[in-house]
């Protein structure tokens, strides 16, 4: 990285160096054929000092030359008429005639020539370095014209232009752009760096012929509807299908974060993330980020999944103590580790191995390290393994929160945010169950100084024993890829997200507020697995086969949407609602786990499931709800996708 910030800063110096000879040369020739006044050449150096001030302070020297786009050279020219401007200034109102002689006509035109003549540099920088880097490939190529992997481009437009440009430039360049695709009527039928431009409907036929095997989306607008659809379209036509990662906007000519430190653009793969029914969330970093600063903050669970993300982005915000708490030392271990290579002394964080089933180990640690903030995100979270030990459900989430919840309380803490699942609502089975009696918990503390919240939200993608690792395993085995049932729906997010407004939903929360998290549209599980044998190269049914296996035991098809806007209250983030949901008494809860705590200490998985359907009233048994699956909204919505 060093080296690069040294490269660059050497390229800035350079391209300035080369500006100042070209002028000075301009200022030499002006001065011998027209006029050699001392008071003319005054006049003509404080106009380039001018000119080259302007062109500091519009970052003309910031910019890469061999990226330089129509923005860039209108800059330029914008600094000189600022220079020019700024000279006139100076010379009218500050200096005398005798030290200033140049007229209003020979500055306009000094000033024009020096912004042409740097217009020209760049220029013949910029073909110098495609015909020398073409030139150079011809003879010394690492991958042959035959080797490289042919491409047609989606979207001929600044970013699809400086792709191809980059991508036929390169020598070490794997792919071999072929043609470009786009909807702009203008652009089909022309050519663009050398490449014909063809409409979507003609494209497929041409792109075989010429033996195209990649597609790269190139667009600077990317919905996440668009880009399931390009994919789609694409994939099943036996393309691979690439992005672009974009390193420059429409509008700018300066290269971004995509750019690796060699400044090659980055072609990747799509990932799963890349096909979600939703646009990116925006979340208000800033405004949370300033609710966090400065807090001991205590995450149980900090290692899983959830809970590991959550430090991360809680390491960004400048806590005053960090305290990661799991049973699983593993984990616990793993997030240390990296959040001392990426913060090291910076971040005071602790680790501590501890189960929250074990109320004296809480208490504990609460008294030892008295946290403003607990996120309590420690909880079993597996649908059929639960099913199977219903008790340790109870234990771990139902009375693990109670210890938590409890202890913060003691001690004083301030806000205290539970992380919950949209499968509390209406529960099928023992662990959605067990959550909506965590959620009871934490609405019952009415009157308590410690701000008590829950935040809901459904799957996470790529999350410690979700579908996607499970499909990955089975893809790389040659399949079959396995689900439950071909109807079945799933509403997603990714870590980061779910992380990001989990903290944004506690920073806002007020007690006993139950925090719902819009997941967008819900997601086929059979197009999921579609398009993640199609991202691995297969073709689905055909190289790796799908086979439904049948509902798990406890399992519904569907999740009930987690935002009904009639029923729910809005926030500042349009992405983050309040269930209108009435907590019960502590009173009312307490009893309910009295009933549960005698049925684990005594009774067998049949009586836990019994108290379980006692206590929680909106617990359904899953026959009853997959019936009549078909007729309602959550399925419609996803049927409608297709």
């Amino acid at each position: 990285m060093l080296n690069f910030l040294e490269k660059l800063k050497f390229r800035k110096l350079l391209l300035f160096a080369i500006d100042a000879v070209a002028s000075a040369m301009l200022t030499l020739t002006i001065w011998f054929l027209f006029d050699k006044a001392d008071s003319h050449l005054r006049g003509v150096l404080l106009l380039l000092i001018c000119i080259y001030a302007a062109r500091l302070l519009c970052g003309i020297y910031r910019q890469i030359v061999r990226y330089s786009s129509l923005g860039a050279y209108m800059r330029l020219i914008l600094a000189d008429f600022l220079g020019g401007i700024l000279y006139l200034l100076v010379a009218t109102f500050v200096l005398s005639d005798k030290m200033s002689s140049l007229s209003l006509w020979e500055s306009t035109a000094l000033a024009a020539s020096a912004c042409l003549l740097s217009l020209c540099e760049r220029f013949l920088y910029q073909y110098g370095y495609r015909y020398f880097s073409r030139a150079k490939g011809e003879k010394n190529v690492t991958a042959s014209e035959s080797e490289k992997q042919k491409c047609a481009i989606i979207g001929a437009g600044t970013n699809g232009y400086f792709l191809a440009d980059e991508l036929l430039a390169s020598k070490d360049s794997t792919y071999l752009p072929c043609c470009f695709i786009d909807t702009d009527r203008e652009k089909i039928g022309q050519r663009i760096n050398g490449l014909s431009v063809y409409s979507p409907q003609k494209a497929t036929e041409i792109m075989k012929k010429m033996g195209v095997t990649h597609v790269i989306v190139a667009l600077p607008e990317r919905s996440a509807a668009r880009r399931q659809d390009l994919f789609d379209k694409y994939s099943k036509r036996g393309f691979k299908v690439l992005i672009y990662e974009l390193p420059f906007s429409e509008e700018s000519s300066t290269p971004l974060a995509a750019y690796d430190v060699n400044q090659k653009p980055i072609v990747r793969e799509f990932k799963i993330e890349d096909l979600l029914f939703r646009d990116p969330i925006q979340i208000n970093t800033k405004k949370t980020g300033a609710f966090y600063r400065d807090k001991t903050i205590l995450i149980t669970g900090g290692g899983g999944s959830i809970g590991s993300e959550i430090c991360r982005q809680l390491a960004k915000f400048e806590p005053k103590k960090l305290i990661v708490l799991d049973i699983y030392e593993n984990n616990a271990y793993d997030i240390q580790q990296e959040l001392k290579l990426n913060y090291g002394a910076e971040l005071d964080l602790q680790v501590e191995i501890a189960s929250v089933r074990e109320p004296d180990r809480i208490d504990e640690v609460m008294a030892t390290y008295h946290p403003d903030i607990v996120i309590h995100a420690a909880a079993h979270k597996h649908v059929p393994l639960m099913e199977h030990n219903c008790a340790e459900a109870v234990k771990n989430n139902i009375f693990g929160t109670l210890h938590v919840a409890t202890a913060a309380e003691k001690h004083g803490v301030k806000k205290f945010i539970m992380i919950s699942t949209d499968k509390a609502v209406n529960p099928t089975n023992v662990m959605g169950a067990s959550k909506r009696m965590c959620e009871m918990i934490v609405q019952s503390r009415e009157g308590s100084k410690t701000e008590f919240t829950a935040v809901r939200f459904g799957n996470v993608l790529g999350s410690n024993g979700s579908v996607i690792p499970l499909f990955r395993r089975q893809i790389a085995n040659g399949g079959p890829v396995t689900i439950t049932d071909f109807r079945i729906i799933r509403y997603f997010m990714t870590i980061p997200e779910a992380a990001q407004l989990v903290l944004e939903a506690g920073s806002m929360a007020k007690n006993g507020e139950l925090y719902v998290l819009d997941m967008g549209k819900p997601v086929r599980i059979l197009q999921l697995a579609e398009d993640m044998i199609r991202m691995s190269g297969f073709e689905p049914y055909r190289e790796i086969d799908i086979q439904e296996i049948g509902l798990r035991e406890g399992e519904k098809l569907y999740e009930e949407l987690l935002v009904k806007t009639e029923e729910l209250d809005k926030t500042e983030n349009n992405m983050i609602f309040i269930e209108r949901d009435r907590g019960l008494s502590r009173a009312e809860v307490t009893e309910k786990l009295t009933l549960l705590e005698e049925a684990v200490k005594n009774g067998s998985p049949e009586l836990v499931k019994k108290v379980m359907k006692q206590v929680v009233p909106t617990y359904h048994d899953p026959k009853e709800v997959n019936k009549n699956a078909e007729q309602t909204e959550e399925m419609k919505t996803s049927t409608s996708q297709k």
